[in-house]
């Protein structure tokens, strides 16, 4: 039985050794997962969201200890785990506890007048068992925020985590302690190998985060199933200035957005142009304002105010350092950074000027604490180049001129969109989110989220009566004139609504006239 490792980033120290379970092991996880998916199917929306209460009461009293374990298995800073993995995931889970029941009622849904006496509903139910697969730069957000959403929709999940960051025990912990119903939530630790034998278990349906890479070998690996899937993947996110703006909230905001979480983020700023106008003066209050904040290297203990913490994984620096290297040798500066200290995963926040659409940094993700500033001209030249990439997760537009910033808003290829804010619709619960292109498709969280996890199912309902349909057989001469003259009266003319249920009736004599 092979195993794997969990370092921290910090110091390097080894944490734990975690064996990879062998496929008798994760076929009897799947049996579990499939005696709890069809008790839950058996509970309402109301009951499953009462439990998620138990989750957000047991995290929110030990909030301290989780970014504790955290930090030691991420590197990120304190700050960076509280605000983008507790307060989220506590955001996300109260936003399910609320609204889960209402989203995934009945709905009663219009009927067409030629259909009249007949009931139209849609119902939500569950798929049955779900594969959350998550990954390493977010590991708690990413764990419950999709599986508990999975839950509430009434399904049982089986959570495996990137073999990076697994936090090995810790949601079994909170599970266990709060109350919540354990046996909906199965945890399986493992590497590729792993994933890919859950994967020919045949789950009802997959959730993935992480790279496009990963994400096009599991979508090949599903198609095999026909395993439906939602791919949440990479992105090369650009931040858009206009010549409006007022530039120390901007430069604040861009700041946040490409460093916080140390770059490690999809939907992190990859790509900031500034409009000519004020690019030199947006530059230098950069360069002087990233040399302000504090790095976790230099200080002996993080109490809340490191602003840049290490990087999690070395084979990510490595992918930085290679970029930057292709982009000076073909005429970049950095201004700021860009070197660490040998064997440190600590990479220094890193400003970069002088880069044009030809050096990797501007087309690969690059997923670290680097800043890459770029002039345009025109609206209509900043669009080509935002757009002129495989990815497209978010962006972020800044302008006085919320006119224009809607405008540009509606023509970037992205599945999510800031104006004047950055990372900002990953803010409210109720938003929808997800990518196009190459950084994925489907979408979760808020209602879209929440269908995602369901089979939603088409009803209408019609009485128990004599009455035959018109387009039943026995077709006839007459039938198929009444049915021509409903279509004119549907569709052409004026009087539309009179004239549609008078011909509406014809047809309905005429088809009950003639029997087989």
């Amino acid at each position: 039985m092979s195993a794997f490792t969990v370092k921290s980033p910090l110091n390097s120290q080894e944490l734990y050794t975690v064996s990879e379970p062998e496929l008798a092991d994760l076929k009897k996880t799947f049996q579990i997962a499939r005696q709890s998916a069809d008790l839950l199917a058996t509970t309402s929306a109301n009951e499953r969201c009462q439990e998620v209460e138990k989750l957000i009461s047991y995290i929110t009293k030990n909030k301290e200890a989780i970014i504790t374990k955290i930090v030691q298995e991420t590197g990120k800073s304190r700050t960076d785990a509280l605000a983008s993995e507790i307060f989220p995931t506590l955001d996300a889970l109260n936003y399910l506890k609320k609204e889960g029941a209402e989203i995934l009622s009945d709905k009663a849904i219009p009927t067409p007048l030629v259909l009249m006496g007949k009931k139209s509903k849609v119902f939500y139910e569950p798929l049955g068992v779900i594969l959350v697969i998550s990954p390493w730069n977010y590991p708690f957000y990413q764990a419950l925020v999709p599986s508990i959403s999975a839950f509430v929709a009434g399904n049982a999940v089986i959570y495996k985590p990137s073999e990076i960051t697994p936090l090995k025990g810790l949601i079994e912990e909170i599970i266990e302690k709060s109350g919540f119903r354990k046996e909906a939530i199965q945890i399986v630790y493992g590497g590729k190998e792993t994933g890919r034998s859950l994967i020919d278990l045949r789950p009802d349906k997959i959730f993935f985060t992480g790279s496009t890479r990963a994400g096009k070998e599991i979508m090949n690996q599903a198609a095999k199933y026909l395993i439906p899937l939602d791919l949440e993947l990479g992105g090369k996110d650009p931040l858009i200035v206009f010549n409006d703006v007022n530039l120390e909230r901007t430069i604040n905001g861009a700041l946040w957005g490409a460093l916080t979480n140390a770059g490690q983020s999809c939907t992190s700023v990859e790509r900031i142009y500034v409009q000519e106008e004020i690019y030199a003066k947006f530059v230098s209050k950069t360069e002087e304002k990233i040399k302000q904040l504090k790095p976790a290297e230099k200080v002996a203990s993080d109490k809340g105010d490191i602003d840049i913490g290490f990087m999690t994984a070395e084979f990510q620096i490595k992918i930085i350092e290679e970029q930057l290297q292709d982009a000076v040798e073909k005429g970049a500066r950095i201004l700021v950074g860009g070197k660490r200290e040998n064997g440190s995963l600590f990479f220094p926040p890193t400003l970069v000027v002088n880069v044009n659409h030809q050096m990797r940094i501007v087309h690969e993700e690059t997923f670290g604490p680097v800043m890459v500033i770029m002039k345009f001209q025109t609206e209509e030249e900043v669009i080509r180049l935002a757009n002129e990439s495989e990815y497209g997760l978010s962006a972020s537009v800044w302008s006085k001129d919320l006119a224009r910033a809607e405008r540009v808003s509606r023509k970037l290829k992205v599945g999510n969109v800031s104006i004047n804010n950055v990372m900002l619709t990953e803010g409210n619960p109720a938003l929808p989110f997800g990518g196009v292109k190459n950084s994925g498709f489907g979408r979760y969280k808020g209602e879209y989220g929440l269908y995602s996890f369901t089979n939603v199912k088409s009803i209408i309902v019609d009485s128990q009566s004599a009455k035959l349909e018109a387009n039943w057989f026995p077709y006839t001469k007459e039938k198929y004139e009444r049915f021509s003259e409903l279509i004119d009266s549907m569709f052409s003319g004026k009087g539309k609504l009179l004239k549609t249920i008078i011909s509406g009736l014809k047809l309905e004599n005429s088809a009950n006239k003639e029997k087989l």
